[in-house]
Formats: C-alpha cells, sequence, structure tokens
C-alpha cells in the first residue's frame, strides 16, 4: 500500500541521499514499538508499506544501511 508521508518525514527526507533515482530505502520505527527494514519511500514522499503496518503510525525514520 502507498501511504503519502507526513510533512516532518518528508522535510527529513528530503536533506538525505537518494539510494537511487528518485527513491530511498528506510528503515521505520512504528508507535507501537515494532520495526519495519528496507521499505521504499518515492519521492520522499511516498511510503511503499504493507497494508498490516499502513494504519500504524510513525515514530521513526531513518535510512537503511546494508
Amino acid at each position: 500500500m502507498r501511504i503519502k508521508l507526513d510533512k516532518k518525514w518528508i522535510a527529513r527526507l528530503v536533506r538525505l541521499p537518494e539510494s537511487g533515482m528518485g527513491y530511498q530505502r528506510v528503515d521505520l520505527r512504528l508507535k507501537d514499538g515494532r520495526e519495519v527494514k528496507d521499505v521504499a519511500v518515492f519521492n520522499a514522499e511516498e511510503l511503499d508499506l504493507a497494508d498490516e503496518f499502513a494504519r500504524i503510525g510513525i515514530k521513526d525514520v531513518r535510512l537503511h544501511s546494508n
């Protein structure tokens, strides 16, 4: 499911390097404490996230490191 990120996450991601042309690979920490690793974000705005996590709020976003 593609979801639009909040403005605060967009502002953070815009300042970070891309993983490839037009996308970033990120790790998410959700408000329920779970972490989701290696998620695609397109144009620093749209997150490609599994449906099971889409309705849970995001607590932190950081670039994925291999």
